[in-house]
């Protein structure tokens, strides 16, 4: 049976890896501000799915001291990818390591390859709304599944990983690496940055006619670029799904909001700047999305670490 490491226990990383250890798996957690806590009173998941406690998991301050495990999940926002994730993962990989990168965002899988060369690595892209509504104590709102992308993982690693997660009650589908990331995108690019250009929630940009309409468009410039970049797959019916799933969801605050709101880093950077100059490099020009980033840049220039 695999064994599993999880770098962040928040609304991914608690509910995914609670999820495994429910399941009777082999879960360790690497966690700063809630160590001490989940240690004397546990993880508790509340979820539409059926709620759960574990009174007893493993979790550590430090990666040096979690033992080796098979898989590392890693549930951190990607602003740390560039200064703190690598230095979280190096303890943690040895040559049998995959990690499974369950963040949002294009180019991810790439920028950690070059600094981890013979690393496997899998994309996860998670379709979910859940929330760390405080220590030790994840809110799982509705939905759930999440997509498996290989980017660099052997394939018999990559469908035993597939294997043991449905294992483990999770809804998990296999889909191409390239057009599971732009699928994600599709929902992420217009719904993270609108909710905070315009400080509102999911429901509201969709019962007013002028943002549903711009929210399609954005949608529509998400999948022209994936079109772009050889990603076939991804049609206009897929945004007209996005926007049947968005309209019946509970009213949201996706991530980006939320970060907006406690004023933390926001994740422009993978979300925003990168896909926007992937298709550029192939002449697909993203007008909508482009000035959605420039107004993220602004706000952030006076949001982190103070008020708005």
């Amino acid at each position: 049976m695999l064994t599993y490491s999880v770098v962040g226990m928040g609304a991914i990383g608690g509910f995914y890896g609670g999820c495994l250890a429910h399941a009777g798996r082999t879960v360790r957690f690497l966690s700063h501000s809630d160590c001490e806590y989940v240690l004397q009173h546990g993880l508790q998941v509340d979820s539409c799915d059926g709620s759960f406690t574990l009174p007893h998991i493993e979790a550590y301050v430090k990666p040096a001291e979690i033992p080796e495990s098979d898989v590392v999940i890693v549930g951190l926002k990607s602003v740390k990818n560039h200064d703190v994730l690598p230095e979280l993962l190096r303890p943690l990989i040895t040559d049998r390591t995959v990690v499974i990168l369950i963040q949002n965002g294009i180019g991810l899988e790439e920028d950690l390859q070059q600094l981890f060369p013979g690393l496997k690595i899998i994309a996860g892209l998670a379709f979910i709304c859940s929330a760390k509504v405080g220590p030790g104590h994840i809110n799982h709102q509705c939905y759930g599944s999440i997509n498996l992308g290989n980017y660099s993982c052997p394939d018999d690693r990559f469908h035993e990983i597939l294997m043991d997660l449905q294992d483990a009650g999770i809804q998990v589908g296999e889909v191409p690496y390239l057009e599971a990331r732009w699928k994600k995108a599709v929902w992420n690019m217009p719904f993270n940055g609108m909710t905070v250009a315009l400080n509102t929630s999911t429901d509201k940009l969709l019962k007013n006619p002028a943002t549903r309409q711009l929210i399609y468009d954005q949608m529509m410039e998400v999948i022209g670029a994936a079109n772009a970049l050889g990603v076939e797959a991804l049609t206009s019916e897929f945004a007209d799904k996005m926007m049947q799933m968005t309209d019946e969801m509970v009213p949201y605050s996706p991530s980006m909001k939320l970060d907006f709101d406690f004023h933390r880093p926001m994740e422009i950077e993978y979300l925003y700047t990168r896909p926007i100059a992937e298709a550029k490099k192939v002449g697909f020009e993203m007008p909508k999305l482009a000035m959605l980033e420039a107004e993220l840049r602004f706000i952030e220039s006076f949001n982190t670490g103070g008020a708005r």
